[in-house]
């Protein structure tokens, strides 16, 4: 029989992409970071199109099922994400789709609001004070989403993939996108990658990294799953009774393979699992299906012991599992400038800080400064036309290791919107934006920005 080799490349017939439409501005990825910059740049005045690979809104904060948007505040009474990201919040709150403290109880060291939203998750308390964490329901907010970006005025094309720039003499142009409609392209004066992996970033020709630290969080895959009908104060009553108990079955799951730390979730009686795997690249296709098989094999491991073991579990069921893989981490473009780990420990503000990121683990304090954004973070450093919106912001690995959250990639989404709407108006390129202007825009929008009378 004779052999057939499989050649190591195909060469694919030149063909001519049909333009789907012109527009000032596209967004591929509708995340944290892409939804926030598209609401943005047309509440600004500019023509959107937002493209998303999913038939949903939010990304990783629906889709991927981490319902939780952490730290918002630095355990004062003060809040340090604001803007769009509030919104949601507020939006979520008139359907009764959002837990959060209240206002008033931010920074609250009162031993019986510390000890209520101790016991709802650690993220609502640290060192002793109460800080703005919110546990939101992910299908009421796929809703308050597509509101949003209606009432904007978004062009909004779903199960859309953003697979190419469109990019001439280091100048992004456009992008072309693959759907059931065929490969089709769409032409820009601003495209904003706000895939959070930089999925455009090797098409468009800028430089960016890819280096992560393998003991990092954000070097791990992960798939979320969430179980329903659990008797919580049941499970409440039997963690506090029995703290070392629960460290025993813990160990003893983790050794089977499974799972046990779990977040309370939106509506109550549901608990989400923030399952990880280690030693895995988000950019290799057999990884990713192993993720989507693996975990599977985990959750029903961690749920046949949850239900023999925990005392409220006994009636719970799988409800289900996200349909978008967890990732945390992955390109980061080489911006106009890279935010280091010295700027992150020393709380250095930049003329053109957009964003105030509150330490994850402690309080505001001295040793425990907030981290700022500057603007030309997301601004890549060879390509015109270009921004980035979400967790590929340009930075060390080990400052996005606590900074490229939800919240934190609502900020960068709001602040880059804002800015490629001002360039379009302005007929310049998005490098060349003012920062002091764009910084005055944040602020009508109700972002929290910091005094810059003592940036470098």
């Amino acid at each position: 029989m004779a052999t057939i080799s499989t050649p190591k490349t195909i060469r694919e017939p030149a063909r001519d992409t049909p333009v789907f439409m012109e527009t000032d501005v596209v967004v591929v990825g509708a995340g944290p970071g892409g939804h926030t910059a598209a609401i943005a740049a047309a509440r600004n005045g500019a023509k959107v199109v937002l493209l998303e690979r999913y038939g949903h809104l939010g990304g990783m904060t629906t889709g991927g099922l981490v319902t939780l948007i952490p730290h918002m505040s630095d355990g004062t009474d003060e809040q340090q994400i604001g803007g769009i990201c509030q919104e949601w919040v507020d939006r979520l709150d008139k359907r009764g789709g959002a837990i959060h403290p209240k206002k008033e109880e931010l920074g609250s060291s009162d031993a019986e609001v510390v000890g209520r939203w101790s016991n709802f998750g650690i993220m609502y308390v640290r060192e002793g004070k109460v800080r703005m964490s919110v546990e939101t329901n992910p299908e009421l907010l796929k809703c308050v989403l597509n509101d949003m970006v209606e009432e904007a005025g978004v062009k909004l094309l779903c199960h859309s993939w953003g697979v190419q720039a469109i990019a001439r003499r280091n100048r992004v142009q456009g992008v072309i996108f693959e759907s059931k409609s065929g490969r089709q392209a769409i032409l820009a004066d601003i495209v904003i990658d706000g895939t959070g992996d930089g999925d455009l970033l090797p098409s468009a020709g800028n430089d960016f990294d890819t280096k992560i630290d393998p003991k990092l969080r954000i070097s791990r895959l992960a798939l979320v799953f969430r179980f329903a009908n659990v008797n919580l104060k049941k499970a409440d009553e039997f963690r506090a009774a029995n703290p070392q108990k629960m460290q025993e079955l813990a160990q003893e799951l983790m050794k089977l393979g499974g799972f046990p730390f779990f977040q309370k979730a939106a509506p109550l009686g549901v608990v989400w699992f923030n399952m990880w795997l280690p030693d895995l690249n988000l950019l290799d296709i057999e990884d990713l299906t192993s993720v989507e098989v693996d975990v599977r094999k985990k959750m029903l491991l961690t749920h046949d012991f949850f239900k023999k073991n925990v005392p409220g579990f006994e009636n719970c069921y799988i409800e289900l599992t996200a349909p978008q893989v967890g990732t945390r981490g992955c390109r980061r473009v080489i911006g106009e400038y890279t935010i280091t780990e010295k700027d992150m420990k020393t709380g250095r503000i930049f003329k053109d800080t957009i964003g105030i990121c509150p330490d994850l683990n402690f309080n505001l304090s001295k040793e425990h400064p907030h981290v700022h954004i500057p603007y030309r973070a997301m601004v890549p450093k060879k390509v015109d036309g270009l921004l980035v919106a979400g967790r590929s912001y340009s930075a060390q690995d080990i400052v996005q290791e606590d900074f490229n959250l939800i919240p934190h990639c609502c900020a960068i989404g709001q602040a880059v919107g804002t800015a490629a709407a001002m360039a379009i108006k302005q007929s310049i390129q998005p490098r060349a934006v003012n920062h002091e202007a764009l910084r005055e825009e944040l602020l009508k929008q109700g972002v929290p920005l910091p005094n810059i009378s003592k940036a470098s």
